[in-house]
Protein backbone atom coordinates (compact mmCIF):
# COMPACT_ATOMS: atom_id res chain seq x y z
CA UNK A 1 0.00 0.00 0.00
CA UNK A 2 2.84 2.62 1.06
CA UNK A 3 4.36 1.95 -2.80
CA UNK A 4 1.00 2.75 -4.31
CA UNK A 5 0.88 6.10 -2.26
CA UNK A 6 4.45 6.90 -2.87
CA UNK A 7 3.73 6.48 -6.20
CA UNK A 8 0.10 8.72 -6.21
CA UNK A 9 2.40 11.31 -4.52
CA UNK A 10 5.47 11.06 -7.30
CA UNK A 11 2.42 11.41 -10.19
CA UNK A 12 0.41 14.36 -8.24
CA UNK A 13 4.11 16.72 -7.85
CA UNK A 14 5.43 16.24 -11.04
CA UNK A 15 1.71 17.19 -12.60
CA UNK A 16 1.51 19.79 -10.33
CA UNK A 17 5.36 21.21 -11.64
CA UNK A 18 4.01 20.53 -15.02
CA UNK A 19 1.16 23.04 -14.55
CA UNK A 20 3.75 25.67 -12.99
CA UNK A 21 6.07 24.91 -16.13
CA UNK A 22 3.12 25.97 -18.60
CA UNK A 23 2.58 28.61 -16.60
CA UNK A 24 6.26 30.18 -16.35
CA UNK A 25 5.65 29.69 -20.12
CA UNK A 26 2.93 31.60 -20.17
CA UNK A 27 4.07 34.22 -18.49
CA UNK A 28 6.99 34.65 -21.20
CA UNK A 29 4.96 34.17 -24.43
CA UNK A 30 1.89 36.11 -23.82
CA UNK A 31 1.32 40.10 -25.22
CA UNK A 32 0.26 41.40 -22.40
CA UNK A 33 -0.63 41.76 -18.64
CA UNK A 34 -4.07 41.08 -18.25
CA UNK A 35 -3.28 37.54 -20.09
CA UNK A 36 -0.25 37.35 -18.23
CA UNK A 37 -2.16 37.34 -15.26
CA UNK A 38 -4.84 35.42 -15.90
CA UNK A 39 -2.30 32.28 -16.74
CA UNK A 40 -0.57 32.47 -13.72
CA UNK A 41 -3.56 32.65 -11.54
CA UNK A 42 -4.87 29.24 -13.27
CA UNK A 43 -2.13 27.45 -13.56
CA UNK A 44 -0.83 28.21 -10.04
CA UNK A 45 -3.79 27.39 -8.04
CA UNK A 46 -3.80 23.92 -10.00
CA UNK A 47 -0.91 23.50 -9.83
CA UNK A 48 -0.31 23.85 -5.98
CA UNK A 49 -3.44 22.36 -5.45
CA UNK A 50 -2.01 18.83 -7.17
CA UNK A 51 1.59 19.60 -5.38
CA UNK A 52 -0.49 19.44 -1.95
CA UNK A 53 -2.56 16.37 -3.17
CA UNK A 54 0.32 14.77 -3.46
CA UNK A 55 1.66 15.39 -0.72
CA UNK A 56 -1.21 14.52 1.80
CA UNK A 57 -0.41 10.76 2.18
CA UNK A 58 2.92 11.82 3.36
CA UNK A 59 1.91 13.95 5.97
CA UNK A 60 2.25 12.80 9.23
CA UNK A 61 -1.02 12.92 10.97
CA UNK A 62 -4.31 15.18 10.36
CA UNK A 63 -2.36 18.34 12.11
CA UNK A 64 0.50 17.91 9.00
CA UNK A 65 -2.64 17.36 6.79
CA UNK A 66 -4.77 20.88 7.75
CA UNK A 67 -1.13 22.41 7.62
CA UNK A 68 -0.88 21.40 3.92
CA UNK A 69 -4.68 22.70 3.04
CA UNK A 70 -4.28 25.82 5.39
CA UNK A 71 -1.22 26.75 3.06
CA UNK A 72 -2.99 25.70 0.02
CA UNK A 73 -6.11 28.19 1.06
CA UNK A 74 -3.91 30.81 2.37
CA UNK A 75 -1.99 30.95 -1.57
CA UNK A 76 -5.22 31.01 -3.34
CA UNK A 77 -6.65 33.88 -0.96
CA UNK A 78 -3.64 35.98 -1.37
CA UNK A 79 -2.88 35.19 -4.88
CA UNK A 80 -6.42 36.08 -5.47
CA UNK A 81 -6.30 40.03 -4.04
CA UNK A 82 -3.01 40.59 -5.48
CA UNK A 83 -4.19 39.26 -8.99
CA UNK A 84 -7.13 41.92 -8.36
CA UNK A 85 -4.77 44.71 -7.16
CA UNK A 86 -2.98 44.48 -10.59
CA UNK A 87 -5.58 44.01 -12.58
CA UNK A 88 -6.82 47.01 -11.39
CA UNK A 89 -4.00 48.77 -11.52
CA UNK A 90 -3.20 48.39 -15.71
CA UNK A 91 -7.03 49.39 -16.02
CA UNK A 92 -6.71 52.45 -14.52
CA UNK A 93 -3.06 53.51 -15.88
CA UNK A 94 -2.83 51.30 -18.96
CA UNK A 95 -0.12 48.98 -19.90
CA UNK A 96 3.83 49.85 -19.43
CA UNK A 97 5.54 47.14 -21.63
Amino acid sequence: MRLVLDIFTVLAVSAGAFFFLAGTVGLIRFPDALTRLHALTKVDNLGLGLVVLGLLPQANGLFGALKLVTIWLLVQLSGAIVTQLIAGTVRQHGPRE
